[in-house]
C-alpha cells in the first residue's frame, strides 16, 4: 500500500508540473504511446454483489490498438477474461465494462487489470473502498453531461436506455458481405434538454430599467434558440481549454464500434458517432461543440450496415446514449473467407 500511495503522489506531482495550453498540445501524440487501464469505481447490486467499473486512457489520438485477451491483457486473480476490450479506441474511454464480484469480496481485496500496449505495461486496481462508490449522477458528471455541482429532479430521474437487438447476438458472414444491424431503443426521454448541459450567460447587470424589460425579453428569447455549429465552435474556442472536465452534448443517439477484433478491417455505413472523448472541432463526437444530435427514428429502430475485409471473430458493441447515461449490447460476428 505504501508503494501505491507513493505512486499516486508521484503522479500528482507530474501532473501539476505538466505543460499547459499550446505546449501541452505540442506534446500530444498520434501513435506509439501506451494505454492506461483505469478503475472508475464500484456499484452495489440488489443481491448484495458488486460491479467494478473499468475504462482506459489511450494516449494516442489516432492509433487504435489490438491487444488480445491473454498475457498482455488479463485480470487476476480469477479468470483472465472478464469481458474487457481487446480493441482500444483513442483517448479517454470511461465506464467501458463491468466486472461482478461477490457480496463477500473484502474491502482490502483487489481485482487487478494488467494491460501491455506499445511495449509499456500498466495496471488498474479494483477495490471496494467507500470513496470509490459510483452512481448514475457520478457517471453523468464524469462523462461531461453535468456541470460542477449540478443536480435537478430531471437529471436524477434519468435512467439508462433499454435495447432490443434484432437477429441474435451471434452472426456469421463472409468477407465483403453486408451485415445489417438493427436495434430498437427505448428511452425515458430524460434529460429533455438537447445541447450542452448548462451554458448561457448571466446578465451583466442585476438591475434593469423598466423601459428595457421588453428588449431584454426579446434578447433572452433569441439566446434560447439553438446556436449554429459555427457559433458553438466560436464560443468553445473563446473560452479556451482550461476546464477540468469535458462537456458533452445531450441528446439520444445510437452507435456501433469494434470491441474486439481488428478495427481497420471493419467498415460501418453510415459512419458511426464516436464513443470516445474526441474534442477536436467538427469531429463526429458528442464532446465537440459543432456536433449535431441526429434525428431519432420515430419507431426507435436504429439501422446500420457493416462489412469486414478480413476473416476472423469480431465483437461489435452497440451503444444507446442520451448524453448522460448509456446502455450497451454486443454481437459476436464470425467472418469467413470469400469462396470463389
Amino acid at each position: 500500500m505504501k508503494m501505491r500511495g507513493a505512486s499516486v503522489l508521484l503522479l500528482v506531482c507530474l501532473l501539476s508540473s505538466a505543460p499547459q495550453g499550446a505546449e501541452a498540445q505540442r506534446l500530444s501524440y498520434s501513435k506509439g504511446q501506451p494505454v492506461y487501464p483505469a478503475y472508475e469505481g464500484w456499484e452495489r447490486n440488489s443481491d448484495g454483489s458488486f460491479d467494478m467499473l473499468f475504462g482506459y486512457m489511450n494516449e494516442n489520438w489516432e492509433q487504435e490498438l489490438e491487444v488480445p485477451v491473454g498475457l498482455d491483457n488479463q485480470f487476476s486473480p480469477g479468470p483472465p477474461d472478464q469481458g474487457q476490450p481487446a480493441h482500444f479506441l483513442p483517448r479517454r474511454n470511461r465506464y467501458v465494462f463491468k466486472v461482478r464480484v461477490p457480496a463477500d469480496f473484502g474491502e482490502e481485496e483487489e481485482l487487478v487489470w494488467t494491460l501491455r500496449a506499445n511495449g509499456q505495461e500498466y495496471r488498474a486496481y479494483g477495490t471496494l473502498r467507500a470513496d470509490l462508490y459510483t452512481d448514475n449522477m457520478i457517471i453523468m458528471s464524469e462523462t461531461g453531461a453535468l456541470g460542477a455541482g449540478t443536480s435537478s429532479p430531471e437529471i436524477r430521474a434519468n435512467v439508462p436506455q433499454e435495447i432490443e437487438l434484432e437477429g441474435g447476438v451471434e452472426r456469421s458472414v463472409r468477407v465483403g458481405e453486408v451485415l445489417t444491424l438493427a436495434a430498437v431503443v427505448t428511452d425515458d426521454g430524460q434529460p429533455t434538454s438537447v445541447g450542452f448541459f448548462g451554458g448561457g450567460t448571466d446578465s451583466e447587470e442585476d438591475d434593469v430599467e423598466e423601459d428595457d424589460v421588453e428588449d431584454d425579453a426579446e434578447d433572452a428569447e433569441e439566446e434560447d434558440n439553438e446556436p449554429t455549429p459555427r457559433e458553438l465552435l466560436e464560443r468553445a474556442l473563446g473560452r479556451g481549454t482550461a476546464s477540468g472536465t469535458v462537456s458533452k452534448r445531450l441528446g439520444l443517439h445510437y452507435t456501433w464500434f469494434v470491441y474486439r477484433g481488428p478495427g481497420e478491417a471493419v467498415e460501418f455505413d453510415p459512419p458511426q458517432i464516436k464513443t470516445w472523448e474526441d474534442t477536436r472541432p467538427f469531429a463526429n463526437s458528442p464532446w465537440t461543440v459543432a456536433w449535431v444530435v441526429p434525428e431519432a427514428p420515430e419507431d426507435g429502430r436504429w439501422v446500420s450496415e457493416v462489412t469486414f475485409s478480413e476473416p476472423g471473430t469480431y465483437v461489435l458493441r452497440g451503444r444507446a446514449d442520451d448524453g448522460g447515461l448509456y446502455a450497451d449490447v454486443e454481437v459476436t460476428v464470425r467472418v469467413q473467407s470469400t469462396v470463389f
